[in-house]
Protein backbone atom coordinates (compact mmCIF):
# COMPACT_ATOMS: atom_id res chain seq x y z
CA UNK A 1 0.00 0.00 0.00
CA UNK A 2 1.46 3.60 -0.66
CA UNK A 3 2.84 5.03 1.90
CA UNK A 4 1.20 8.32 1.82
CA UNK A 5 -2.24 6.44 1.82
CA UNK A 6 -1.03 4.57 4.85
CA UNK A 7 -0.13 7.78 6.62
CA UNK A 8 -3.09 9.46 5.69
CA UNK A 9 -5.28 6.62 7.55
CA UNK A 10 -3.34 6.92 10.25
CA UNK A 11 -3.82 10.23 11.14
CA UNK A 12 -7.25 10.20 10.24
CA UNK A 13 -7.49 7.34 13.12
CA UNK A 14 -5.52 9.66 15.16
CA UNK A 15 -7.97 12.38 14.61
CA UNK A 16 -11.49 10.19 15.10
CA UNK A 17 -9.76 9.11 18.14
CA UNK A 18 -8.66 12.42 19.70
CA UNK A 19 -12.50 13.61 18.91
CA UNK A 20 -14.22 10.89 20.00
CA UNK A 21 -12.71 10.73 23.81
CA UNK A 22 -12.82 13.53 25.36
CA UNK A 23 -15.86 13.31 27.77
CA UNK A 24 -15.40 11.72 31.27
CA UNK A 25 -18.31 10.64 33.13
CA UNK A 26 -18.64 8.65 36.81
CA UNK A 27 -21.65 6.49 36.29
CA UNK A 28 -22.67 3.65 38.89
CA UNK A 29 -24.03 0.13 38.35
CA UNK A 30 -27.27 1.49 40.03
CA UNK A 31 -28.17 4.88 41.28
CA UNK A 32 -30.66 3.45 43.84
CA UNK A 33 -28.25 1.24 46.36
CA UNK A 34 -29.59 -0.64 49.62
CA UNK A 35 -27.91 0.61 52.69
CA UNK A 36 -25.03 -1.80 54.02
CA UNK A 37 -24.50 -2.88 50.25
CA UNK A 38 -21.55 -3.17 47.95
CA UNK A 39 -22.07 -0.62 45.07
CA UNK A 40 -19.87 0.09 41.85
CA UNK A 41 -19.57 3.07 39.98
CA UNK A 42 -17.77 3.11 36.35
CA UNK A 43 -15.25 5.79 35.01
CA UNK A 44 -15.86 6.12 31.68
CA UNK A 45 -13.00 8.35 29.59
CA UNK A 46 -14.72 8.76 26.20
CA UNK A 47 -18.49 9.15 26.23
CA UNK A 48 -21.63 8.17 28.71
CA UNK A 49 -21.95 4.80 27.16
CA UNK A 50 -18.45 3.77 26.42
CA UNK A 51 -15.06 4.06 27.50
CA UNK A 52 -11.55 4.61 25.41
CA UNK A 53 -9.18 4.22 27.68
CA UNK A 54 -8.54 3.13 31.81
CA UNK A 55 -7.69 6.35 34.07
CA UNK A 56 -4.03 5.91 35.66
CA UNK A 57 -4.43 6.55 39.35
CA UNK A 58 -1.35 9.16 39.43
CA UNK A 59 -3.61 11.28 36.75
CA UNK A 60 -6.21 11.71 39.71
CA UNK A 61 -5.54 14.86 41.49
CA UNK A 62 -8.55 14.46 43.51
CA UNK A 63 -10.96 11.43 44.49
CA UNK A 64 -13.61 11.89 46.96
CA UNK A 65 -16.70 10.18 48.61
CA UNK A 66 -19.87 12.23 50.62
CA UNK A 67 -21.77 10.83 52.23
CA UNK A 68 -24.77 12.07 54.90
CA UNK A 69 -23.32 14.47 57.22
CA UNK A 70 -21.86 15.42 55.06
CA UNK A 71 -18.93 13.20 55.57
CA UNK A 72 -16.54 13.43 53.01
CA UNK A 73 -13.98 10.19 52.62
CA UNK A 74 -10.91 9.99 49.83
CA UNK A 75 -11.14 5.97 48.88
CA UNK A 76 -8.33 4.01 48.76
CA UNK A 77 -6.45 2.54 46.03
CA UNK A 78 -7.31 -0.43 46.49
CA UNK A 79 -11.07 0.32 45.85
CA UNK A 80 -10.03 1.02 41.63
CA UNK A 81 -9.40 -1.49 39.81
CA UNK A 82 -9.59 -1.24 35.29
CA UNK A 83 -11.05 -3.83 32.54
CA UNK A 84 -12.28 -3.64 29.55
CA UNK A 85 -10.93 0.01 28.87
CA UNK A 86 -12.82 1.34 32.20
CA UNK A 87 -11.36 2.22 35.81
CA UNK A 88 -14.07 0.94 38.38
CA UNK A 89 -14.80 2.25 41.81
CA UNK A 90 -15.80 -0.44 44.68
CA UNK A 91 -18.15 1.18 47.07
CA UNK A 92 -19.57 0.10 50.48
CA UNK A 93 -22.86 2.60 51.30
CA UNK A 94 -23.32 2.79 55.02
CA UNK A 95 -25.96 4.42 56.15
CA UNK A 96 -29.18 6.05 54.29
CA UNK A 97 -29.03 9.16 51.99
CA UNK A 98 -27.71 11.00 48.88
CA UNK A 99 -24.16 10.32 47.67
CA UNK A 100 -22.18 12.17 46.08
CA UNK A 101 -18.98 10.78 44.20
CA UNK A 102 -16.36 12.86 42.63
CA UNK A 103 -12.99 12.65 40.85
CA UNK A 104 -10.79 15.72 39.22
CA UNK A 105 -7.60 15.17 36.73
CA UNK A 106 -4.33 16.34 36.86
CA UNK A 107 -3.89 19.06 33.88
CA UNK A 108 -2.53 17.42 30.94
CA UNK A 109 -1.31 19.23 27.31
CA UNK A 110 -1.77 18.58 23.56
CA UNK A 111 -0.70 20.45 20.80
CA UNK A 112 -3.42 20.62 18.16
CA UNK A 113 -3.24 21.85 13.86
CA UNK A 114 -5.62 24.38 13.31
CA UNK A 115 -7.80 22.33 10.91
CA UNK A 116 -7.90 19.08 14.42
CA UNK A 117 -8.07 22.11 16.83
CA UNK A 118 -11.60 23.42 14.74
CA UNK A 119 -12.72 19.92 14.43
CA UNK A 120 -12.94 19.46 18.08
CA UNK A 121 -14.13 22.49 18.86
CA UNK A 122 -17.50 21.59 16.75
CA UNK A 123 -17.51 18.13 17.50
CA UNK A 124 -17.62 19.01 21.60
CA UNK A 125 -19.68 21.88 21.54
CA UNK A 126 -17.05 24.55 22.54
CA UNK A 127 -18.71 26.98 19.85
CA UNK A 128 -18.41 30.14 21.54
CA UNK A 129 -14.45 29.20 21.18
CA UNK A 130 -15.21 28.51 17.57
CA UNK A 131 -17.26 31.22 17.08
CA UNK A 132 -14.44 34.06 18.64
CA UNK A 133 -11.50 32.15 15.97
CA UNK A 134 -13.49 32.59 13.09
CA UNK A 135 -15.13 36.10 13.84
CA UNK A 136 -11.42 37.45 14.75
CA UNK A 137 -9.82 35.42 11.63
CA UNK A 138 -8.10 33.17 13.55
CA UNK A 139 -8.79 30.06 12.69
CA UNK A 140 -5.49 29.11 10.83
CA UNK A 141 -3.96 29.37 14.11
CA UNK A 142 -2.45 26.16 16.30
CA UNK A 143 -3.24 25.23 19.60
CA UNK A 144 -1.78 24.52 22.54
CA UNK A 145 -4.38 23.47 25.10
CA UNK A 146 -4.25 22.90 28.36
CA UNK A 147 -7.12 20.37 30.06
CA UNK A 148 -8.30 18.96 33.13
CA UNK A 149 -11.48 17.14 34.02
CA UNK A 150 -13.77 17.24 36.65
CA UNK A 151 -16.94 14.68 37.30
CA UNK A 152 -19.26 14.00 39.48
CA UNK A 153 -22.25 11.60 40.09
CA UNK A 154 -25.27 11.89 42.47
CA UNK A 155 -27.00 8.45 43.94
CA UNK A 156 -29.40 7.33 46.19
CA UNK A 157 -29.31 5.25 49.50
CA UNK A 158 -31.78 3.74 51.31
CA UNK A 159 -35.07 6.14 50.58
CA UNK A 160 -33.67 9.14 53.18
CA UNK A 161 -32.73 12.23 51.03
CA UNK A 162 -30.12 14.38 52.18
CA UNK A 163 -28.65 17.52 51.11
CA UNK A 164 -24.96 16.89 50.26
CA UNK A 165 -26.20 16.53 46.73
CA UNK A 166 -24.85 19.94 46.59
CA UNK A 167 -21.78 19.68 48.09
CA UNK A 168 -18.93 21.76 46.87
CA UNK A 169 -16.02 19.58 46.23
CA UNK A 170 -13.50 22.54 45.49
CA UNK A 171 -12.56 21.58 42.14
CA UNK A 172 -11.46 24.08 39.10
CA UNK A 173 -15.39 23.91 37.62
CA UNK A 174 -18.28 22.36 39.37
CA UNK A 175 -21.74 21.32 37.83
CA UNK A 176 -23.97 22.13 41.54
CA UNK A 177 -27.28 20.85 41.55
CA UNK A 178 -29.73 23.29 42.78
CA UNK A 179 -32.84 21.27 43.29
CA UNK A 180 -32.51 17.54 44.92
CA UNK A 181 -32.40 15.25 41.49
CA UNK A 182 -34.08 12.21 43.79
CA UNK A 183 -37.01 14.35 44.84
CA UNK A 184 -37.94 15.29 41.30
CA UNK A 185 -39.71 13.24 38.39
CA UNK A 186 -40.56 14.05 34.86
CA UNK A 187 -41.87 17.19 33.54
CA UNK A 188 -39.99 18.79 36.78
CA UNK A 189 -37.14 21.04 36.12
CA UNK A 190 -33.76 20.50 37.03
CA UNK A 191 -31.80 23.83 38.17
CA UNK A 192 -28.04 24.09 38.69
CA UNK A 193 -25.45 26.82 39.12
CA UNK A 194 -22.07 26.08 37.20
CA UNK A 195 -19.12 27.30 39.04
CA UNK A 196 -15.25 28.70 38.32
CA UNK A 197 -12.94 28.68 41.15
CA UNK A 198 -16.22 28.92 43.45
CA UNK A 199 -17.64 32.20 41.10
CA UNK A 200 -20.48 31.32 38.72
CA UNK A 201 -19.79 31.22 35.41
CA UNK A 202 -22.48 33.31 33.32
CA UNK A 203 -23.17 32.75 29.48
CA UNK A 204 -21.61 28.85 29.44
CA UNK A 205 -22.70 26.57 27.16
CA UNK A 206 -24.08 23.45 28.51
CA UNK A 207 -25.49 20.07 27.43
CA UNK A 208 -27.89 17.86 29.00
CA UNK A 209 -28.67 14.37 27.75
CA UNK A 210 -30.34 11.26 28.58
CA UNK A 211 -29.49 7.32 28.23
CA UNK A 212 -31.15 6.10 24.90
CA UNK A 213 -31.17 9.80 23.11
CA UNK A 214 -30.24 9.26 19.61
CA UNK A 215 -30.72 12.99 18.02
CA UNK A 216 -28.91 13.90 15.09
CA UNK A 217 -27.56 17.53 14.17
CA UNK A 218 -27.85 18.87 10.74
CA UNK A 219 -24.32 17.14 9.58
CA UNK A 220 -25.64 13.94 11.37
CA UNK A 221 -23.36 13.83 14.06
CA UNK A 222 -24.83 13.16 17.74
CA UNK A 223 -26.82 15.78 19.14
CA UNK A 224 -27.48 15.97 22.75
CA UNK A 225 -31.23 16.23 24.05
CA UNK A 226 -30.40 19.71 25.70
CA UNK A 227 -28.22 22.76 24.74
CA UNK A 228 -28.87 25.42 27.34
CA UNK A 229 -27.16 28.93 28.77
CA UNK A 230 -26.36 29.89 32.77
CA UNK A 231 -27.75 33.34 33.16
CA UNK A 232 -25.76 36.47 34.95
CA UNK A 233 -25.46 34.18 37.99
CA UNK A 234 -24.33 31.04 36.79
CA UNK A 235 -27.76 29.19 36.86
CA UNK A 236 -29.16 26.49 34.10
CA UNK A 237 -31.90 24.12 34.02
CA UNK A 238 -33.81 22.01 31.71
CA UNK A 239 -36.86 20.05 31.79
CA UNK A 240 -37.08 16.78 32.74
CA UNK A 241 -38.92 15.03 29.92
CA UNK A 242 -38.63 11.74 30.37
CA UNK A 243 -37.01 8.72 33.59
CA UNK A 244 -33.95 7.25 33.24
CA UNK A 245 -30.16 8.02 33.47
CA UNK A 246 -29.20 12.14 32.84
CA UNK A 247 -26.07 13.71 32.40
CA UNK A 248 -24.86 17.57 31.85
CA UNK A 249 -21.81 18.26 30.79
CA UNK A 250 -19.77 21.45 29.65
CA UNK A 251 -16.26 23.12 28.71
CA UNK A 252 -15.37 26.13 29.64
CA UNK A 253 -12.56 27.30 27.50
CA UNK A 254 -10.46 30.47 27.75
CA UNK A 255 -7.53 31.51 25.34
CA UNK A 256 -4.30 31.88 28.21
CA UNK A 257 -1.03 33.47 27.54
CA UNK A 258 1.40 31.30 29.83
CA UNK A 259 4.47 30.68 27.97
CA UNK A 260 3.86 27.92 25.23
CA UNK A 261 0.05 27.64 26.44
CA UNK A 262 -2.76 28.98 24.28
CA UNK A 263 -5.63 27.92 25.63
CA UNK A 264 -6.98 26.16 28.84
CA UNK A 265 -9.74 24.60 29.48
CA UNK A 266 -11.78 22.41 32.40
CA UNK A 267 -14.73 20.04 31.76
CA UNK A 268 -17.28 19.07 33.92
CA UNK A 269 -20.28 16.41 33.82
CA UNK A 270 -22.72 15.74 36.54
CA UNK A 271 -24.73 12.56 35.91
CA UNK A 272 -28.02 11.24 37.93
CA UNK A 273 -30.95 9.00 37.39
CA UNK A 274 -34.64 10.06 37.65
CA UNK A 275 -37.47 7.43 38.20
CA UNK A 276 -40.34 6.27 36.89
Amino acid sequence: MNRVIVLGIVLLLLVASFSGAHDMFLKPESYFVEPGSETTIALLNGTYEKSENAIARDRMRKANVVGPGPEVKVPPLSSWSDRDNTTWLELRTEVPGTYLVGVSTVARAIELAAADFNEYLEHDGVLDMLAAREREGRLGDDANELYSKHVKTIFQVGDERTANFGYRLGYPIEIVPLVHPYELGVGDRFEFVVERDGEPVADQLVYASHAGHHGHDEEGGHSEAVRTRTNGSGVAGFELTRAGKWYVRLIHMVEVDEGEITHESNWATLTFEIGE
